[in-house]
């Protein structure tokens, strides 16, 4: 390897026409050799750096290629112990002290806060959302609907209140249907609303808490997480008071004693095939002002659900693959009517019609 140079030329020398000739850098290295020109515009030591990492890199290579059994890691070795190198430490060596105070603080602070996370975590982990979690893997791998479902439906059927018989060719179809004052002579018609259900479930306080861990809550726009909340609430604010905020909810009972309490008050729809089977769940939508946004049902059967107090307005839309073929509509119920419609094929959602007016609705499957 050749030796290179960097020299500062300090030249005195007075050129004719010029006072004084600049301090010039002449850089020496393999022949290579800056003009004055281009010195004027180079740092001596950045330059110098830059020639010196070249050499050493030529350097590296050549004893790369004539030293097999040398790697660049045997070089990158030799190179920090000749600078005496030493790799970075959280802690400085030989400070156990200040180790030992940052555990300390360390475990103090996972003490205090490990009971703040863990409610979080339970909290978080217990509450129903509107829809369920794996609502997008569902919707995902959701089946192209067949769009004769929808292709001219613009409204619902409906009718008078009929005999099952009557019924018999609508019972499985996909339009949606009304059936007026179908339910106006069951007893939950007089006497559910709010204060029964608290007593109820006051009464039966498993209830609750299987609510929790096997059934959903669904909360809609209000600010309660659990069935309790909604239980809990101030008589101004569950009879919707002048200046209280309105409240929508709902909610799957699927403890038997509380549902075995319900049916009493409302027995399986009349009008259903004598052979249709019903789960051993029912959902429960009460509240003002609110309703539910536009969503889909991954159940296993059709859906009844009668208007028992209130009005409720409806919306109904074909599902995205159908939009060129099929329109949207909504319509209103009203106390004391029984709606039909298959949710597994209809978006749909809901509001309640009437300002400051009280809705309860009992929900349930069929088929």
């Amino acid at each position: 390897m050749r030796i290179f140079q960097c020299v500062k030329n300090d030249n005195s020398q007075r050129s004719k026409g010029n006072k004084t000739a600049p301090p010039q850098l002449l850089l020496l290295a393999e022949g290579l050799t800056i003009s004055a020109g281009q010195q004027s515009s180079m740092d001596r030591v950045k330059v110098c750096d830059q020639i010196l990492l070249q050499k050493l890199h030529l350097l590296s290579n050549e004893v790369l290629r004539t030293n097999r059994g040398i790697t660049e890691r045997d070089m990158e070795e030799a190179f920090k112990q000749s600078i005496g190198y030493r790799a970075p430490r959280f802690f400085p060596q030989n400070d156990g002290i200040l180790a030992i105070v940052y555990s300390a603080i360390f475990v103090v602070v996972l003490f205090i806060i490990t009971p703040f996370l863990a409610g979080f975590l339970e909290l978080v982990l217990g509450m129903r959302c509107i829809v369920p979690n794996n609502y997008l893997i569902w919707e995902a791998t959701r089946p192209v609907s067949n769009c004769d479902f929808c292709r001219g439906v613009d409204r619902p059927i409906i009718l008078q209140n009929l005999t099952r018989d009557e019924f018999q060719p609508y019972a499985y179809s996909s339009r949606p249907i009304i059936i007026k004052r179908a339910v106006s002579h069951w007893p939950a018609v007089r006497l559910l609303n709010y204060t029964f259900l608290k007593d109820l479930y006051l009464k039966h306080p498993a209830a609750l808490d299987s609510l929790h861990e096997d059934c959903q809550f669904l909360h809609f726009k209000s600010n309660f997480q659990t069935l309790r909340d909604v239980f809990r609430m101030s008589d101004e604010r569950a009879e919707f008071r002048a200046g209280q905020q309105p409240w929508y909810v709902g909610w799957s009972n699927c403890n038997p004693a509380v549902l075995g309490e319900l049916r009493k008050l409302y027995p399986k729809p009349h009008f259903l095939p004598d052979d249709a089977e019903m789960p051993n769940t029912d959902f429960v939508f009460l509240g003002y002002e609110q309703g539910a946004v536009m969503h889909i049902d991954y159940i296993p059967r059709l859906m009844w659900q009668a208007q028992l107090r209130g009005n409720k307005s409806w919306i109904l839309a074909p599902t995205p693959e159908c939009d060129a073929e099929c329109r949207s509509f909504s319509f209103y119920v009203e106390p004391g009517d029984a709606l039909l419609v298959d949710t597994r094929l209809w978006y749909h959602g809901t509001f309640i019609h009437s300002k400051g007016e009280f809705s309860l609705t009992i929900q349930s499957e069929y088929g």
